[in-house]
């Protein structure tokens, strides 16, 4: 595996984006109600952007 090396706001977003990752791994998702199913789906749809947009910036490099 190569070194590439990521910017600032990229490894703040790398970051961010494991850490609701792991959040909604540990969650009981049979517990939580609707709304806030809806918000952890709609938190991780917006890191998985932030993820595509990084990985788009790494393959101009």
């Amino acid at each position: 595996m190569s070194d590439v090396q990521l910017t600032g706001p990229q490894r703040t977003a790398l970051d961010f984006a494991a850490r609701d990752l792991a959040d909604a791994r540990t969650a009981d998702l049979v517990t939580l109600p609707a709304p806030s199913l809806i918000l952890l789906v709609e938190r991780l749809r917006g890191r998985l952007d932030e993820m595509i947009a990084v990985v788009e910036e790494l393959a101009d490099l």
